[in-house]
């Protein structure tokens, strides 16, 4: 799909600013959406939506399908009559600049079952007759999805693979009967999840009156304690207990010398290829109906990907296996159409990888602080991009602008205050600046970039197992210094939103 020139801005929903100790989809959520629009920006960038686990990462969900209840907002609860003033009047006193998960969880959790009780006792004919569509719309992922999360409960949180085996094999016996037992937990979950589409859904609606689009994200591989892969064991490298028999991970490079081995199951791809993809397209059609463009997360691994052995304690043993390559992407666009694929093309990037993202046009990712390591050939300069590419200052695995320059070498510093042919002193818009300005199809950048923030706001470290994906934005940084600045950006290198 050909993309026009414009730009945008990454800030994931649990960063907006709000009372409730996390950003959520409710009246913040649309003054950012104002502010994308008053500054000429019309894309806006998450990370994926789905409900986190174990490290509070979006990239490790308990499904590919649903979305984070702890997104959804109280305010917009109350304007279904779900909650009262009096549910929130013990509200704990939460930081405003960051979010602490064990307090918020458990906080946003009590306020959802007010809700969901509330719903049963007396929501109106129309908000249940809008449930009851959406439990119909969604049934091909809901109701696993919320059988999974009941009996997690139940099982005091454990990973499905410490469940008891007639409901880690899915026993029809088995499962009939907690259905039968477990009702109302089943039903919680639903509504948590109607709670939240209905919020997302009218979020996104707003966004596209006013003319921004939202950029999703979709994870090559899907969490192992995940509903996914629990109701699909065929679909992944699983022994006969459901236990991973290869994981995925990436090889030791220049960063890593053990390489990462992040634990994901790996696909049986000739499974899939059976099935046209069947899943796939679901998972594709799904986010598509949240998002208006998609990053392809680990494109590279659709053309080959680094297998380990579970049972490695790092990734330095493994081997590279081909990806499903051209047959998939060109089944996943016969059955949707033409998509709108941001490829996240970073890594040991191989012509193979190169030629799946070309054949089929689609534009890759571009750092500005990659671009300082070697020399003027290098192709994260700006004068080195392509037109179709999507350029970033950083994204949410990198440091800030800012935090980048007060660590780099120094001769990488110095290289970047000869190509900017600027001092440093404002270095976070100087590379702001120069991603703007090239050829780039897309320019984006993390709002701590436009903040000028040091490391403090940094969002994620990888190979990090806890702490990251906190950083909020506190309410008053939105100035009309900053939108200024911004719009004129924006308007001096042709990205205003038409």
């Amino acid at each position: 799909m050909k993309f026009n020139r414009a730009s945008g801005i990454l800030l994931h929903p649990t960063s907006l600013p709000g009372p409730d100790g996390i950003g959520d989809l409710g009246p913040e959520a649309y003054r950012w959406l104002n502010f994308l629009k008053e500054v000429g920006c019309s894309l806006w960038q998450v990370l994926p939506l789905g409900p986190t686990g174990y490290g509070d990462s979006p990239y490790q969900c308990f499904s590919a399908f649903a979305g984070n209840p702890y997104l959804v907002s109280p305010a917009g609860l109350m304007e279904d009559g779900l909650l009262t003033r009096t549910d929130l009047s013990d509200r704990p006193n939460f930081p405003a600049n960051a979010v602490n998960y064990g307090e918020v969880i458990t906080w946003k959790l009590t306020l959802l079952d007010r809700a969901a009780a509330r719903f049963i006792e007396n929501a109106s004919a129309e908000l249940q007759k809008d449930y009851h569509n959406f439990c119909a719309e969604q049934a091909y992922w809901l109701e696993d999805f919320a059988l999974f999360m009941a009996i997690k409960e139940s099982q005091g949180g454990v990973a499905w693979k410490d469940w008891p085996t007639e409901l880690r094999h899915r026993h029809p016996e088995a499962i009939a009967a907690f259905r039968a037992q477990n009702q109302a937990a089943i039903q919680r979950h639903m509504l948590r999840q109607f709670f939240f589409f209905r919020q997302w859904n009218a979020l996104r609606a707003y966004a596209k009156k006013i003319g921004i689009r939202i950029i999703g994200d979709i994870p090559i591989f899907v969490a192992y304690d995940s509903a996914d892969v629990w109701a699909n064991p065929e679909l992944f490298f699983l022994d006969d207990q459901g236990h991973p028999t290869v994981v995925a991970g990436v090889p030791p490079d220049y960063f890593s010398p053990t390489g990462q081995l992040w634990g994901n199951p790996l696909y049986r791809w000739r499974v899939h290829r059976q099935t046209g993809y069947a899943w796939w397209i679901r998972r594709f059609k799904a986010t598509l109906q949240m998002v208006d463009i998609v990053r392809l997360d680990h494109f590279r691994g659709f053309a080959g990907y680094w297998e380990v052995p579970a049972n490695m304690p790092t990734a330095e043993i493994g081997r590279w296996v081909p990806g499903p390559g051209k047959h998939f992407i060109k089944s996943i666009r016969e059955a949707l159409g033409d998509l709108p694929i941001i490829a996240e093309d970073l890594g040991k990037i191989t012509p193979d990888v190169e030629a799946l993202r070309d054949d089929f046009c689609l534009p890759g990712m571009k750092i500005f602080q990659f671009a300082f390591s070697s020399d003027s050939d290098d192709p994260f300069l700006p004068h080195n991009y392509p037109s179709n590419c999507v350029a970033y200052t950083g994204t949410h695995d990198n440091d800030t602008a800012l935090g980048w320059y007060l660590t780099a070498p120094e001769h990488e510093r110095d290289f970047c205050r000869r190509y900017l042919a600027r001092s440093g002193d404002d270095i976070s818009w100087d590379m702001i600046r120069a991603v703007w300005s090239s050829v780039a199809v897309f320019a984006i950048a993390p709002l701590q970039d436009l903040l000028s923030l040091d490391s403090s706001g940094r969002m994620n470290f990888p190979g990090r197992p806890s702490g990251n994906w906190t950083w909020r934005m506190t309410a008053d940084v939105l100035t009309p210094a900053l939108a200024r600045r911004m719009y004129e950006t924006n308007q001096l290198y042709s990205r205003l939103a038409a």
